[in-house]
């Protein structure tokens, strides 16, 4: 396993060239293997893959800048989640969830009415990631009006991580 993560440090100036290959499936590949990398070199080259006109890249790279957590990449992943493909909306609210930063929750809030479920769920698990008071109303009124149960699940989770209460 080192010598594969010691490979993998070496060669992000090639992963980094690969973000403007043609071929979708080498972008990504790329984008996989800078995402798993703590070089503060991959940063930058994974926000400009936010703008890639492929959807499933566009996610992939929301969701490696959330591995790397470099509050770089708060402002760039914002646009994301008005995206009109819910995968990229996801992954911008899962990664800002994982980059814990503030700045986030205000623009989140609105996904808690997304009408994909799943992004519902990824706004519910971030606000609680980020552990802010101010979207605890929100959250309240996203779970009186919930009907989906995971959803619901996730709204109370987040209430507890910024709460510290137990029952919701």
């Amino acid at each position: 396993m080192e010598d594969r993560d010691k490979r993998r440090e070496e060669n992000i100036e090639k992963y980094i060239e690969q973000l403007s290959d043609e071929s979708t499936p080498y972008r990504l590949r790329a984008i996989e293997a800078l995402g798993t990398c703590s070089d503060p070199r991959v940063v930058e080259p994974l926000i400009t893959a936010l703008q890639d006109p492929e959807n499933e890249v566009r996610w992939v790279a929301a969701q490696a800048l959330g591995k790397v957590r470099d509050p770089r990449a708060v402002e760039p992943l914002l646009p994301l989640l008005n995206d009109q493909d819910r995968w990229a909306r996801r992954g911008a609210a899962w990664s800002l969830g994982e980059i814990g930063d503030p700045r986030a929750v205000e623009p989140i809030l609105p996904l808690l009415a997304d009408k994909k479920k799943d992004v519902r769920t990824a706004a519910a698990d971030a606000l609680g990631k980020i552990r802010d008071s101010r979207a605890t109303d929100a959250l309240f009124a996203a779970l009186e009006n919930e009907v989906e149960p995971e959803v619901r699940t996730a709204i109370r989770r987040a209430l507890r991580e910024i709460t510290g209460e137990e029952e919701f």
